[in-house]
C-alpha cells in the first residue's frame, strides 16, 4: 500500500466531509437572510447579531466555518468577516448564481435517503411530487437565473425563425415547466406570444399560478396539470422542455405527443444537462455533481413511471437524439451550449 496515495485520497475526503457539513450552513445563511446582511457591509460577529437579530455565538461559528470555506472574507487587523462583490452576487443575490438554492436541493434530496437506499434493493422508483418541497423550490430558485440569462438572449436566437414568431405572436407550450419561471420569461420576452405551461406536479403548477398573476403576465400565461404524453394544445409554433426530458419514464411517448402537438413548420427547443456519451469524460465536477443528482432525483422518478427508461441526467447527445428520430423527428442539431446545458432545435 502508498500511504501518500491513502493521504492523498483522505485529503479528498475531509475536504468532502467539509463540503457536505457546509451545505447546511449555506442553507441556514439563506434562510435567515445572512448572506443578504453581510453584503451591506463587514462586522464582527457581535455587530452582525445586533444587524441580524441572531445569537452571537451561532454567529460567530457560522462566520468562522463560512471564512475556512472561502465563503466570506475575513480581516483580523478588526476581526470582520465580509462578502466581495463577487462572494455577494453568488451568495445574496437572487438574479445571480443563486449558490444557496443549489445547496438547498442538495439538503432537499438527502431527505429522501432512507427511501432510495431502499430502492436501490428492490428497483422501485420515487416519483418526483414525493421529493421534500425544498427540491422545487431549490431547484426552480437555481435553475431561474441560468435560463433568465440565455433563454432570450441566446438560446431562442440560436433556432431557425422561432425568434421572429414569438415576436410576432406565437403559440408556446412549456413541458414540464415546474413553478413557471420558464414560462414567464417567455411571456415577458414575447408579449404577442402566448404559453401554455404544464407539468404533472399539482403544487408546482398551483405556485406557478399564483406567481404568474403577481409577475403580471396572467392574462397571456396559463398552466395545466399534466403529463408529458398528455398536455393539451396543437400548432404550437414552439414547444419547450427545459432539463426535464431525462427525468421522464417514457421520453418517447412524451416525444411523440410533443410532434403531434407541433405545428408543421414548428419547433421543439430542447435543454438537456451539457454531457458526453463517453462516460469517462463525465468524470468532472460538474459530471460528479450531475450523477449524484441523478442518482437522488432524475433515475428514481424515471422508474416510477411507466415506460422502461431512466436516461438520466448524463444522457449524452447520442441518445437524446434516438429518442427524437424513435419518434419521428427529421432534424436534430445542437443549436448552441453553455457549461451546464446543450441545446438542441428538433424539428418534425
Amino acid at each position: 500500500m502508498n500511504q501518500e496515495k491513502v493521504d492523498a485520497f483522505m485529503g479528498r475526503v475531509v475536504a468532502d466531509m467539509a463540503a457536505t457539513d457546509a451545505a447546511g450552513s449555506v442553507v441556514i445563511g439563506h434562510r435567515l437572510g445572512l448572506y443578504r446582511s453581510l453584503a451591506a457591509g463587514p462586522a464582527t460577529p457581535e455587530q452582525f447579531a445586533e444587524r441580524t437579530g441572531c445569537h452571537p455565538r451561532y454567529l460567530t461559528e457560522w462566520l468562522r466555518g463560512q471564512a475556512a470555506g472561502g465563503y466570506v472574507g475575513y480581516d483580523p487587523e478588526t476581526g470582520q468577516f465580509s462578502l466581495s462583490e463577487e462572494q455577494a452576487f453568488c451568495l445574496a443575490d437572487p438574479d445571480g448564481p443563486n449558490v444557496p438554492a443549489a445547496f438547498l436541493i442538495s439538503l432537499g434530496t438527502m431527505r429522501a435517503e432512507p427511501r432510495i437506499t431502499e430502492a436501490f434493493r428492490t428497483g422501485a422508483g420515487l416519483p418526483w411530487r414525493e421529493q421534500h418541497e425544498d427540491v422545487f423550490v431549490g431547484c426552480d430558485a437555481f435553475f431561474r437565473p441560468a435560463y433568465a440569462a440565455a433563454l432570450v438572449s441566446s438560446w431562442i436566437p440560436a433556432l431557425d425563425g422561432v425568434e421572429a414568431k414569438l415576436t410576432a405572436g406565437g403559440r408556446v407550450a412549456d413541458v414540464g415547466c415546474g413553478l413557471g419561471s420558464s414560462s414567464m420569461l417567455l411571456a415577458e420576452a414575447y408579449p404577442r406570444s402566448t404559453i401554455a405551461g404544464s407539468d404533472y406536479h399539482d403544487e408546482s403548477i398551483a405556485l406557478a399560478r399564483e406567481r404568474a398573476e403577481q409577475a403580471g403576465v396572467g392574462d397571456r400565461v396559463s398552466f395545466e396539470v399534466a403529463t408529458a404524453q398528455t398536455f393539451t394544445g396543437t400548432d404550437f409554433d414552439l414547444v419547450t422542455m427545459f432539463d426535464c426530458l431525462h427525468d421522464m419514464g417514457d421520453p418517447l411517448s412524451a416525444a411523440r405527443r410533443v410532434r403531434q402537438a407541433l405545428a408543421p413548420d414548428g419547433t421543439w427547443l430542447l435543454v438537456e444537462p451539457n454531457a458526453s456519451d463517453k462516460v469517462e469524460e463525465n468524470f468532472t465536477p460538474v459530471g460528479r455533481l450531475f450523477y449524484n443528482s441523478s442518482t437522488f432525483l432524475c433515475v428514481p422518478n424515471a422508474l416510477s413511471q411507466e415506460g422502461g427508461y431512466a436516461l438520466g441526467a448524463q444522457a449524452g447527445e447520442s441518445a437524446i437524439r434516438e429518442v427524437a428520430t424513435d419518434a419521428g423527428f427529421t432534424r436534430f442539431r445542437r443549436a448552441t451550449k453553455t457549461p451546464f446545458n446543450l441545446v438542441y432545435e428538433i424539428r418534425p
